[in-house]
Formats: structure tokens, C-alpha cells, sequence
């Protein structure tokens, strides 16, 4: 099976001094998918330009034509269904059926907080993402919906015309808990994972693949739960936050080799962050464009 090579865009650009071209430049270098964050500020980018997803996504739908174009990760730390499925069918109309939508549970970074709401708990994010997901897929592929939950509600809410792809958009889940999970088998036509946080600072790359592995494993078993088979979803490794950290992107055999270790475990895109110079996504240039023209000829 060959591997799809994606890129994410993080959106500190200003869409006239260098944003726009980042995206016509995926798109000419052949990338499956183009993502970018949609958060409402990021770690050390907090305090400099971060511009919306899903204004960044429309006009990049509106200056490319091929490559698909998505969210790695939306969640509802400050989004509600109702609103976000109306933006959702919006670009996907704009985009002529082009979008993915990556969903997670959320954390407890600024995003949590911007609101002006506590922190959820864990038990809490995981409670307001069973219904979102739910919820947003209904909104998606129902004309009408009156829904009344715990956190979540929405009366005959109107999401006329619907997606362009149908039944709908897909949903590509982020998740490695067992709920996240179910959600992934059920709901999902793809899932993302990062790996295993907790090996980030001192775990080693063989100790990262086995932890993948064993995420794989329990996606396998939700799926075999939901009555689906796992070889239906998409499997996303969203790199930058393993132990190899910036090595695959030290050269072409370097990536080549990362790759090659995860698609052997059954993942079918790798997601590489755009360069961005002296930030933690920093790389070369001309080696990731390389990567980008020559790595897939080999993958397959």
C-alpha cells in the first residue's frame, strides 16, 4: 500500500505577506492534504500573529484546486456543533468538496481557557466529546436537528444544502483513549494519533513504535466492537511529537526510513509540519521539498 505524504500549515502568516503562498506551494509539491491547527493561540506562538482555521482554510480553497485542505485538530474547547457544521458545509461548498474535518477532544491549553471557563476535567472533555461528535454528524446529514443534551443542544437547526461530499465531509478523529476510540470506530473515516506523549522527552523511537502499535491495536478492537473492519479508516500519524522529534526531516533516507518503520505498522498518511525558521518546527527547506517530490516514489 503506498503512503500519502500531508503537510500542516500553522496559520501565523499574514495571508498577503507569505500565508497564501504556503499553500499554493503544497499544492504544487503534490501533498495529499494540506491541514492547519484550529486553535485560538498555540504554546510559543501565543503571543505572535495566529490567524482562524477556518478563514485561512476558505482562501486556501479559493487559490488551489487539487490538493484537499483540513483541520489537524478542531475541538470543543471553543467550538459548538451547530455553528461549527454550518462553517463546515460553507467551506466545503467553497472548496468544491475538498475538506477534511480533524476532531478532538481538546486540552487544557489557552483554548480552554479563552472563554473565560475552568479548565475541563478529563472525565469532562471526554463527556463533550461523545456528544459533539454525535451531534456535528447529525448536523451534517440531516436537514433539521432538535437535539437537547447535557452540553449541547439545538433546536430545528437548519444545515441546508449539506456537504458537497457525501453523506458528509469526513471526520478524521483524534483519539487513543477507549471513548475516543469508540468514537474513531464509529464515526471516523480516519484516525489521527501524535503517539504516546509520555515518551516524547526521554522515550526512545523503538519504544514510540511499539506504543503505536499498540494504539493501532486497540482502534482494531473498537472496530471490531462497532462491527467495522480497522482496515476501513485512514490512519494519520501527525509527526513532530515523537522521540524522532526533527529527524525524518534531516534528509530524504532519514524520512524515508521513519516512514517506511510506520507504514509497516499500518499507517497510511504522514503529516509534516510546514518549516517554520526558529520554532520548534524549523527544518531545511530544499530537504523538505525534497521529501515532499521524491520520498512518495518510494513509499509505495
Amino acid at each position: 500500500m503506498s503512503l500519502r505524504l500531508s503537510t500542516v500549515i500553522l496559520p501565523y502568516r499574514r495571508w498577503h505577506d507569505g500565508g497564501r503562498s504556503s499553500w499554493t506551494r503544497a499544492e504544487q509539491l503534490g501533498f495529499h492534504t494540506a491541514y492547519t491547527y484550529d486553535h485560538l493561540s498555540w504554546r510559543t506562538f501565543r503571543d505572535g500573529p495566529w490567524f482562524g482555521a477556518v478563514p485561512t482554510l476558505t482562501a486556501a480553497a479559493s487559490v488551489t484546486d487539487r490538493i484537499r485542505l483540513g483541520t489537524l485538530v478542531t475541538s470543543p474547547n471553543f467550538r459548538h456543533p451547530v455553528t461549527l457544521a454550518k462553517e463546515l458545509i460553507s467551506l466545503d461548498d467553497i472548496s468544491g468538496g475538498r475538506i477534511t474535518l480533524g476532531i478532538g477532544a481538546g486540552g487544557t491549553g489557552f483554548d480552554a481557557t479563552a472563554l473565560g471557563q475552568e479548565p475541563w476535567s478529563p472525565r469532562e472533555r471526554a463527556d463533550r466529546f461523545a456528544e459533539f461528535v454525535p451531534l456535528l454528524d447529525r448536523l451534517l446529514t440531516e436537514d433539521s436537528v432538535t437535539h437537547e443534551g447535557t452540553y449541547y443542544s439545538a433546536v430545528e437547526a437548519r444545515t441546508i444544502p449539506g456537504c458537497v461530499q457525501r453523506p458528509r465531509l469526513p471526520f478524521a478523529v483524534a483519539a487513543t483513549g477507549p471513548r475516543g476510540l469508540r468514537l474513531a470506530a464509529r464515526y471516523g473515516q480516519a484516525w489521527v494519533t501524535t503517539g504516546d506523549p509520555k515518551l516524547f522527552e526521554n522515550g526512545t523511537p523503538e519504544q514510540s513504535v511499539q506504543a503505536l502499535r499498540g494504539q493501532i491495536e486497540r482502534l482494531a478492537a473498537a472496530c471490531a466492537e462497532a462491527g467495522r473492519d480497522v482496515a476501513e479508516l485512514d490512519k494519520i500519524l501527525l509527526t513532530g511529537f515523537t522521540p524522532d522529534r526533527d529527524r525524518p526531516l534531516t534528509s530524504l533516507d532519514a524520512f524515508v526510513d521513519f516512514a517506511g518503520r510506520h507504514r509497516e505498522l499500518g499507517f497510511t498518511e504522514i503529516v509534516l509540519h510546514w518549516p517554520i525558521p526558529d520554532s520548534e518546527f524549523a527544518a531545511d527547506e530544499k530537504v523538505f521539498e525534497q521529501i515532499a517530490t521524491e520520498a512518495p516514489a518510494q513509499l509505495r
